[in-house]
């Protein structure tokens, strides 16, 4: 019988479910319209074939993601957020307003070597 997953607090389960470095940036692009697999890994440059479709399985497993598959040929499948997905969104939107505002200052700190002390050394 599997765990039960437990939250220490709501920060906590927001933070396990966009954990990872492309699942805000899946929900981004999914923000204004649903996609197909291959729209996304063209938006999201960078990414791997197997860490899309593992991301997209958690968000999906997460029900902030949509899978949808139209039994055509060739198959087509699309993603799109769900409510749950969306109200995501709007969490993420001053998180994101956050980061445009310190950008600069955050890249910089990124972009310093950091100085070890004598007793680092």
């Amino acid at each position: 019988m599997a765990e039960m997953q437990t939250f220490v607090c709501g920060l906590d389960a927001a933070i396990d479910v966009v954990g990872g470095k492309w699942k805000v940036l899946i929900l981004w692009a999914l923000k204004d319209a649903p996609a197909r697999f291959g729209e996304l890994k063209r938006a999201l440059d960078g990414v791997s074939e197997k860490m899309l479709i593992q991301h997209l399985r958690e968000l999906e497993r997460d029900e902030v993601v949509h899978r949808e598959v139209w039994h055509v040929v060739p198959p087509k499948v699309e993603y799109s957020l769900t409510p749950l997905g969306r109200s995501l969104i709007e969490a993420l939107g001053p998180l994101g307003a956050w980061g445009c505002r310190h950008k600069e200052r955050l890249e910089g700190i990124r972009n310093t070597p950091v100085e070890q002390s004598d007793s680092a050394r």
